[in-house]
């Protein structure tokens, strides 16, 4: 990743009530911008850059260069790999790689153990799927499972929202570990193999356990009208290639009319264009290797720094193999033969989805180049090191200020990524003072910080509750305290690890 920029000393002269007074000022005024004003979060950014900087005494030519340094270090940094991750599951969603996925594991589980395999698929979807994705191509089957199976729809719906949240908040690539990986300096495969332990219990508590517990005071039923329908499938389409005279897909399996897509969205049961020869779904191993091989090659590149010399061919070799930009690219690369080009699709059209992935995560792009540029100005300024002081000062642990502070920036605009863009960006001098694990440690306490209590101003608030179709009462009641429970057990987690390592 790259370096966290840093001047060789503060831009200005300012004392520490001054910069103290700056620091707040400078985040007071993004979190009104975004919570009360409803501004954009990358402009909301810019503009709290600026009262900072003015306030703690900066020349305007230098906050200016101080902001486009950030800019450019987190761009170069984490934008290809959000970039890259999107293609992913882009693919994934075009070619109904997920909804094999979901399929196939619901189709054979029974349904007492519905609730813990959803949570298992959500977090597996979970990994190269942006939450908001995610949750699109996760609650249609959601709903569907609960009216087939009669089970209450939180039973198993809050297990699926917490596998998609944890995976978003803890493990690359998703955006905000990326940001936090990169502001802190951490070692991103460390991050991932602690993020994805700390993950597991996390998952299990806010998700099977407590959505045992919260189906029985929010009863709440699947809405009509999200419904998935399928379309009757004609003879003409269903082209037997058996003896019975049914088709069998590349895992054997016999393909029904879910099975077919339409070529120019791949989504299940969506209406064939005329003219276009239906497509089938690719085989269930195809998606699950396209979610696991970059975290696959990333993890072995950890493992060989912890077991192999520097200098022999095989550490070598993983460090290059293990680079996630490289793995990232293996992983599109990958998806692009199997879950493309073997499953029937043109190269326009697999270049039209890798294509059109890009412009949903364009806003997420902003916010983070803006964050990067906020939390340059903060360090450049000095109110870093200031921080540092203060908290060596008040024996205060580093993971703990850096919960707190994300925590307290989350509730107070809703964004999950301004959070530990923000966090990350004020606790980034005390991981100079931290060892490896420990800097990788602080990434993840600002990450479970960042998902504390999602209220009325987070979209994923009302994204859940529309989905859902839950009351603002039944919502808070149900995600709000699910994302609250991440936070605290995900931070549980971490300093626990935090005390054996």
């Amino acid at each position: 990743m790259v370096a966290l920029l840093a001047a060789p000393a503060p831009l200005t002269n300012a004392g520490h009530t001054q910069l103290v007074i700056a620091a707040v000022l400078g985040i007071v005024a993004v979190v009104l911008l975004i919570a009360w004003g409803k501004v954009h979060p990358f402009l909301a950014l810019i503009l709290g850059a600026a009262v900072l900087g003015v306030v703690a005494g900066v020349a305007v030519d230098k906050i200016v260069t101080s902001f486009s340094a950030g800019v450019g270090s987190t761009v170069g940094g984490v934008g290809l790999l959000i970039a890259l991750g999107a293609m992913i599951g882009g693919l994934l969603a075009e070619s109904g790689g997920a909804d094999k996925i979901v399929e196939r594991v619901v189709a054979r589980v029974s349904g007492g153990a519905l609730p813990w395999a959803m949570a298992g698929v959500a977090a597996l979807i979970g990994l190269p799927l942006f939450f908001e994705v995610g949750v699109v191509l996760l609650v249609p089957i959601v709903l569907l499972v609960s009216r087939r199976v009669d089970i209450p729809l939180m039973k198993i719906g809050i297990p699926a929202l917490a596998g998609l949240s944890v995976l978003h908040g803890l493990v690359p690539p998703h955006p905000g570990p990326l940001v936090a990986i990169d502001a802190l300096g951490a070692n991103l495969g460390q991050t991932l193999a602690l993020g994805l332990l700390i993950a597991i219990p996390t998952v299990i508590i806010s998700g099977p356990v407590f959505g045992n517990l919260i189906a029985r005071y929010v009863p709440a039923t699947a809405p009509e009208a999200l419904l998935p329908t399928r379309r009757p499938v004609t003879a003409a389409e269903r082209r037997p290639t058996t003896p019975s005279g049914g088709r069998l897909d590349a895992d054997g399996d016999l393909v029904t009319e879910d099975d077919l897509i339409n070529p120019g969205t791949g989504r299940p049961g969506a209406p064939i264009n005329e003219g276009q020869r239906p497509r089938r779904a690719p085989a269930l191993w195809a998606a699950v290797i396209t979610v696991l091989l970059p975290v696959a090659l990333m993890l072995l590149r950890a493992i060989g720094e912890l077991t192999l010399a520097k200098d022999t061919g095989g550490r070598k070799a993983l460090d290059i193999v293990g680079t996630p930009i490289i793995a990232l690219l293996a992983g599109v690369i990958f998806a692009m033969i199997f879950l493309g080009y073997r499953t029937g699709f043109s190269r326009n059209q697999v270049s039209g989805f890798l294509g059109g992935s890009l412009p949903a995560i364009a806003g997420i792009l902003l916010i983070v180049a803006a964050g990067g540029g906020f939390k340059q100005v903060l360090v450049d300024a000095g109110v870093g090191n200031l921080v540092a002081d203060a908290a060596k000062g008040a024996n205060l642990s580093p993971l703990l200020l850096g919960w707190l502070v994300a925590v307290g920036i989350r509730v107070a605009t809703g964004s999950a990524t301004v959070a530990t863009i923000t966090a990350a960006g004020i606790v980034s001098p005390l991981a100079a003072t931290l060892g490896g694990t420990e800097v990788a440690l602080l990434a993840l306490a600002v990450g479970c910080g960042s998902l504390f209590f999602s209220h009325v101003n987070d979209a994923g608030f009302w994204l859940v509750k529309e989905y859902f179709g839950l009351t603002v009462g039944q919502t808070i009641k149900s995600w709000s305290v699910m994302e609250t429970i991440i936070s605290v057990v995900g931070f549980a987690g971490v300093l626990i690890i935090d005390v054996f390592v």
